[in-house]
């Protein structure tokens, strides 16, 4: 693994050197300023309605009194789970993202008010665990009765703690205090003190403390918690006290990850969003110290995924008991569970994947979650969620783990404050940089402001995207430079559904990307997924390259047998879906014979804006006689991410092409 040197100052006086480190470095979204019609206006409602939404459901479900109670040492824990506790730090978070690109002086003081409440909820040592500190002789039911005793399995510490460092990084690194950073090292310590070689040996039951711990590590330098978060990490697979011959994942320890070392895991196994963290702190372990075996597992498991294991619109965690995944080939359309947090989770781990390995098969999947089955978990009102985030909806049946309609709070509230936090990070996800190569990534409009070879570079997006293909890039080097410009051509634009044969394209498009350099059209080779133009960038070069934007029909792989003889649909980035609002009142009686031709059209005025396709196609009908019948009617479908925006309905995302095909349980 590459070996390269960065330098990170947190406080004045304090330098270290990190000699490993991810090849491919990501440039931060505080370099990167938005103007787009799709990506700001949803980090706008995040930061005006999302955030303060949450906080103030803290507040008034008792969240925060938690931690007021846990400083009194008196009174009764009055939420449900836990880890309640992480809801308050993912919401810290994501604030924390907004005030470092947007000032807020009120937001700010509110933030401290809030750090001042955690910070007296602390224990001397460093433990903070409202469920058990409020009352020590009662703690929560899952948390055991000594500290660390459930780890293993119930209790969350550990999980509380690493949400605790990763709100405590973003603050830092957001306002330069130290107030919640200073509780975060201070628990950080303990926890270092408590588990390693010699001393406490558990896997965390679910993981995320050890990408908190990296984070630490990043800040502070400090060996111990990379230490700590690899001992986690290879902790797995080597607790005795599991039933490896029992096929239920909660006896075997499979829904932990924690059945087999994870050097030799193979195949994405157990809670989703577990697996997800467990996957990305695997990867960052990886880069920082170089072991390579960490690595194969982690390529091993992805393919895995993708090839297996992943719903076409970029959702992964099929399986509602457990909300884990299945077993291969194991994604059925009318139970999908789809946890929103597993696709925040499947970012997070595809990004790393691309910083390890330069490849934009992995920035083509993290694509497909962020504009599909991940904001498709919130409403566009910004304060309605899906905790999952179903593959169909039918009037007549429907599971009652699936959910029709969205809720602005849940019981267990991961999902929407893991949504506060994810959204206004993503202009981070755009640009990243290798000696003299600039990766772009995401298209959004936009300004950015970074270095190749330590010599500053702007770079302006103009684009329509997700809604048009055309993209222009504006290269301005601060003096006339030699670089290597490298843009993402999608897989979807090179006739590739995913990057493996889980799904792919009916048919092969003959239409090509084009790419023109100051006007002029230019020869290009894709490598790794990349079309890369080199030369010495002078101010105003400007890269124009065309994606074309069909729709395409997307077939699954035979294995998947509920999709057999059916048609999803694509364009560009997005998956569409037919609801009932749009359809005569119904979404599971739709045909979509081969024969289909589809028009495009931009509607302003509908769901915040989308394009919408169009065909007319057949459809089942019961007429007055009790008969079935198939009538031509209007149809029309819109992206995955806006549905269930209008009210209660049906909606489907894949189409029968055939009658024969479809099911009729009521009219």
């Amino acid at each position: 693994m590459k070996k390269i040197l960065l330098l990170l100052m947190i406080s004045p006086g304090y330098l270290f050197a990190q000699q490993k480190d991810y090849p491919i470095q990501a440039v931060p979204f505080t370099q990167v300023r938005l103007s787009d019609n799709f990506w700001l206006p949803r980090i706008e409602i995040n930061r005006t309605v999302t955030i303060p939404a949450s906080f103030a459901r803290c507040e008034s479900t008792g969240r925060v009194k938690n931690f007021v109670m846990a400083a009194q040492k008196s009174g009764k824990f009055c939420t449900t789970f836990p880890f309640d506790d992480t809801d308050i730090y993912k919401t810290l978070e994501g604030a924390s993202f907004s005030l470092a690109t947007h000032p807020d002086p009120k937001l700010a003081a509110y933030l401290d008010s809030l750090i001042v409440i955690i910070g007296k909820a602390q224990e001397p040592d460093g433990y903070l665990y409202t469920a058990r500190t409020i009352d020590p002789s009662h703690p929560h039911a899952w948390s055991g009765k000594e500290r660390w005793e459930k780890e293993r399995e119930l209790s969350h510490e550990l999980y509380n703690s690493g949400h605790l460092y990763e709100a405590a990084a973003a603050h830092f690194m957001a306002t330069k205090k130290r107030n919640l950073f200073d509780i975060a090292i201070k628990n950080a310590d303990l926890v270092c003190s408590v588990f390693g070689p010699g001393k406490l040996h558990v896997a965390p039951g679910h993981e995320i403390v050890e990408m908190g711990l990296v984070k630490l590590y990043r800040l502070t330098g400090k060996k111990e918690y990379l230490n700590t978060a690899k001992f986690f990490i290879e902790e797995r697979g080597h607790y005795k006290g599991y039933d490896s011959t029992s096929k239920d994942e909660w006896k075997n320890g499979s829904y932990w990850q924690d059945n087999t070392p994870v050097v030799d895991q193979e195949e994405a196994e157990g809670h989703a969003v577990r697996a997800g963290y467990l996957y990305s702190a695997v990867a960052d372990i990886a880069a920082l110290t170089g072991d390579d075996s960490l690595l194969r597992a982690i390529d091993k498991i992805w393919n895995n995924v993708v090839d297996k294991k992943m719903y076409v619109q970029g959702s992964v965690g099929a399986v509602g008991d457990g909300e884990r995944y299945g077993g291969n080939y194991e994604l059925p359309n009318a139970t999908a569970y789809n946890e929103t947090c597993a696709a925040i989770a499947l970012v997070y781990w595809n990004y790393r994947m691309f910083l390890l390995h330069g490849d934009s098969k992995y920035m083509d999947i993290l694509e497909k979650s962020l504009y599909n089955g991940l904001i498709s978990g919130v409403g566009l009102d910004g304060k309605s969620f899906f905790y999952t985030n179903a593959m169909q909806i039918r009037n007549s049946f429907t599971f009652p783990q699936l959910e029709a309609t969205r809720s602005g709070w849940f019981e267990c509230s991961c999902c929407p404050t893991n949504l506060a936090r994810l959204i206004p990070s993503i202009p981070g996800y755009m640009y990243a940089v290798n000696e003299d190569n600039l990766y772009i990534n995401l298209f959004i409009n936009s300004s950015a402001d970074l270095s190749v070879r330590n010599k500053p570079v702007q770079v302006v997006q103009t684009n329509n995207y997700p809604w048009d293909g055309g993209l222009t890039f504006t290269i301005n080097p601060k003096a006339a430079a030699a670089f290597n410009l490298l843009v993402r051509i999608p897989g979807w634009a090179q006739n590739k559904a995913v990057p493996s044969t889980l799904y792919q394209f009916q048919g092969e498009s003959a239409e090509k990307p084009v790419i023109k350099v100051n006007g002029a059209v230019v020869d290009y080779t894709i490598t790794n997924g990349y079309a890369t133009i080199k030369r010495t960038w002078k101010k105003n070069d400007k890269v124009e390259v065309n994606l074309p934007m069909e729709v395409r029909r997307v077939v699954a792989n035979e294995k998947l047998k509920e999709d057999i003889g059916k048609v999803a649909l694509q364009r560009g980035p997005l998956m569409y879906c037919a609801e009932w609002k749009d359809n005569n009142g119904k979404a599971g009686n739709i045909i979509m014979p081969n024969s289909a031709a589809f028009t495009t059209e931009f509607k302003p005025e509908l769901l915040n804006g989308v394009m919408v396709l169009k065909s007319d196609v057949p459809a089942i009908v019961i007429n007055s006689s009790e008969n079935i019948a198939t009538v031509k009617q209007p149809f029309m479908a819109i992206p995955y991410y806006s549905w269930a925006n209008r009210g209660k309905g049906e909606m489907t995302v894949w189409f029968p092409t055939q009658v024969t095909d479809i099911e009729v349980l009521s009219k």
